[in-house]
């Protein structure tokens, strides 16, 4: 009988915001099962550093060609790609909506899928069979209002996700996944619970506590896992929120 999970040692990960509030978790567990790992942050280094020990550390900015470039060439034997990568795009004004949703686009929607293509044609060239992971959200799955600039982009990311999954199966072995993280205490998430935005879902036992990123960070390594027969999925990990 095949082991419940191979290891990830040996095998090229790259994390896109895998520094971050909900991506360090993920970092940590992989780096300790032995991938190597490329850690990509876009503004933070003090907060990447903490990773110099155990992961190439890359500053980039995924809505740049050449970026992306850059990015997939410091991980050349490429198995996982996992973009964690996003900006809340909160509008708070009428006339703050058209510039909100377009960077709202260009972060949440296309870079993350322009390097999730651009990874899968390196891979296909290769013949390396692999995993890419991406991060839409709840707000993606059910309706919540005020959340278009935020909410749209990473739905049609989730879409996206799923078509070039079915591009990749087969004998290439690419499989793509989306991850649909709810209320969590790490990341975006940690000022609006720090405000009380949250708390009525506690307060009316819709959830019985908040998000932690090892939830997230269990989902991805479920992704990554290389004998995984999943693809072209949706994981909502909200604790029931969207229910």
């Amino acid at each position: 009988m095949r082991p419940m999970a191979e290891t990830l040692r040996g095998k090229q990960v790259i994390l896109v915001g895998g520094s971050g509030g909900l991506g360090a978790a993920t970092t940590e567990s992989l780096a300790g099962e032995g991938a190597e790992l490329v850690v990509v942050y876009r503004s933070d280094a003090v907060r990447a550093q903490r990773f110099a020990s155990v992961a190439t550390l890359l500053q980039a900015d995924v809505t740049k060609a050449e970026d992306r470039r850059r990015i997939l060439d410091a991980a050349p034997r490429l198995y996982g790609l996992v973009v964690f990568a996003g900006i809340p795009a909160r509008v708070a004004a009428p006339e703050e909506f058209e510039q909100g949703l377009r960077e709202s686009l260009e972060v949440n929607f296309l870079g993350p899928l322009l390097l999730a293509r651009e990874a899968v044609e390196r891979m296909k060239a290769a013949g390396t069979p692999g995993a890419i992971v991406l991060f839409s959200t709840m707000q993606a799955e059910a309706i919540f209002p005020g959340s278009t600039a935020y909410a749209t982009p990473k739905a049609a990311l989730a879409h996206a996700a799923r078509i070039l999954a079915k591009e990749c199966r087969g004998r290439a072995n690419i499989r793509v996944n989306v991850v649909c993280p709810g209320v969590n205490a790490a990341g975006m998430a940690e000022a609006s619970i720090a405000r009380g935005k949250y708390q009525r879902f506690l307060d009316e036992n819709v959830i019985p506590r908040y998000g932690r990123a090892e939830d997230v960070a269990r989902a991805v390594r479920f992704f990554l896992e290389p004998d995984n027969y999943v693809t072209g999925q949706v994981l909502v990990i909200d604790g029931g929120l969207t229910l």
